[in-house]
């Protein structure tokens, strides 16, 4: 369970204690709890973050650390970067795994989007400007909204459900992005192996089996997805990750490559899953996002 939330515990305390010498932050309005869904008979929710002077974009946060979600790891002082610019952040729980497997963890993220898309005036929004960040397995969620975001049923009962999922931008930290071929050709995690074995109520039962690996893992693998219209993706890795070795986002990065897509990314030689001064990145982030869902070119 300690690496299972590695990403919540270790950014959040690692951009806190930074942040606490940094300027006071910005002006915002906080909404907790906002119920975007309910998973038999439990809510899913989301806090709203606002700034006092809006952009009309808006940066969805996964927290998310090893499919392992929670309203504790909710933390204003990672959403400085964003919220100075003028971005509304919704930071986002999701169902936990083991109760949960990855394909239905990526529902919540999906239902999530729409909601806040058909509801997108109740907080001054456009739907044209979503990005959407996070890291480890937040990262993961967030490359699949950005390869998979997609229309909703137009002949849906609940009206959220017709807006859709897609985003405009992804900017994270450490994803895997393709759980078959994990630290080279061959290397699969889908429920076996090292990692596959850490985090196996990730996968459930399905991994049991070769032919059910194979299935699930291509059904939760976003590189399989990676198509010319993928969102921009910006990844900031570091090269001596343990964890999710920097092989996940290379492999990414020449699939988008191949396909036509925008993809970047950053290498922090060293690094392993999490590194000091993450909250730096952050304004990385920010700049991405400011690039393609503003148009605002950063500066040299």
């Amino acid at each position: 369970m300690k690496r299972a939330i590695l990403f919540i515990a270790l950014v959040g305390s690692l951009v806190t204690s930074t942040l606490a010498q940094s300027p006071t932050l910005v002006g915002y309005k906080r909404t907790e709890d906002v119920i975007y869904s309910r998973k038999f008979g439990t809510a899913l929710t989301l806090d709203v973050f606002e700034p006092e002077k809006k952009n009309g974009a808006a940066v969805f946060f996964m927290v998310s650390g090893g499919f392992v979600s929670s309203h504790d790891g909710v933390s204003p002082r990672m959403y400085h970067a964003f919220l100075e610019r003028g971005y509304t952040v919704f930071a986002v729980v999701h169902a936990c795994q083991p109760k949960f497997q990855i394909p239905e963890i990526q529902n919540d993220i999906h239902r999530a989007i729409r909601y806040v898309r058909h509801n997108a005036s109740r907080w001054g929004i456009d739907t044209n400007k979503f990005g959407i960040t996070g890291g480890s397995a937040g990262g993961h969620l967030s490359l699949t909204m950005g390869t998979q975001g997609k229309p909703g049923s137009p002949t849906a009962k609940d009206l959220a459900d017709r807006a859709s999922s897609a985003v405009q931008a992804v900017a994270c930290f450490f994803p895997p992005t393709d759980f078959e071929n994990w630290s080279a050709p061959g290397d699969n995690q889908v429920g076996i192996g090292k990692v596959g074995t850490q985090f196996k109520g990730a996968f459930g039962p399905k991994s049991d089996s070769p032919e059910g690996r194979a299935e699930l893992g291509k059904e939760i693998s976003p590189l399989n997805f990676v198509t010319a219209a993928s969102a921009p993706a910006l990844i900031i890795h570091g090269d001596a990750d343990k964890l999710v070795p920097i092989y996940q986002a290379q492999i990414y990065e020449k699939k988008c490559k191949e396909a036509g897509a925008v993809c970047k990314i950053i290498t922090r030689p060293g690094a392993d899953h999490g590194w000091k001064d993450m909250e730096k990145d952050l304004t990385i982030f920010a700049d991405w996002f400011d690039e393609h869902l503003r148009g605002i070119k950063p500066k040299e």
